[in-house]
């Protein structure tokens, strides 16, 4: 038998169906908090497999920091939502407008390359289009998710924007994708 590690990532916490969050506080794991953070992580993976996605593909490499500043900030929002105790949020990395406005400038730098959308689209095209559309549905979960804590304390409401942000960055890089990959957006066929 091999020696155990000085730190072990099992608890035991989550045994009886509870976790603890950021600041200390033990809650169901069905708690409002928690499915928050818990869709703004399964956002943070799947963006990492978008940029997996992105490995050798240079026509998309701009994406890649762009995404990566973008995963560690949605680290932040997950450990803002995972926490109530003004003490210990106060002591997380904020989201600022800042941010919000860094989003709003990439999303209007990719949507000048587009031509104008005059129809809804389907999720589809390059696969890399694809997996920021599915992304894209990630994020709009986490806004949805995290807006039921954002309702009932202001201190949130700088990551609701962000997220909602986040959504249309999201959009308009898939079609980006697409556009540099030489597909057409797949436009929906009202049949």
């Amino acid at each position: 038998m091999t020696t155990p590690p000085k730190a072990k990532i099992y608890t035991r916490t989550g045994d009886k169906g509870t976790t603890r969050l950021v600041d200390g506080s033990c809650v169901e794991k069905f708690n409002p908090r928690v499915e928050a953070y818990g869709t703004v992580d399964e956002l943070n993976s799947y963006l990492g497999v978008v940029r997996a996605s992105l490995i050798n593909q240079s026509t998309f490499a701009s994406l890649d920091p762009l995404l990566e500043k973008i995963q560690n900030e949605l680290f932040n929002i997950g450990s803002l939502l995972a926490t109530e105790k003004e003490e210990v949020f106060k002591m997380l990395p904020a989201i600022t407008e800042d941010q919000i406005v860094f989003i709003e400038y990439h999303i209007d730098e990719l949507s000048t390359e587009l031509p104008e959308l005059r129809n809804f689209i389907l999720p589809a095209g390059h696969p890399i289009a694809a997996h920021l559309h599915v992304a894209r549905t990630f994020c709009r979960r986490s806004e949805r998710r995290s807006a039921e804590i954002a309702v009932k304390d202001d201190r949130y409401s700088l990551s609701l924007q962000y997220l909602n942000r986040l959504s249309d960055f999201l959009f308009v890089a898939a079609r980006w994708v697409n556009h540099k990959a030489g597909n057409s957006d797949v436009l929906w066929k009202k049949t």
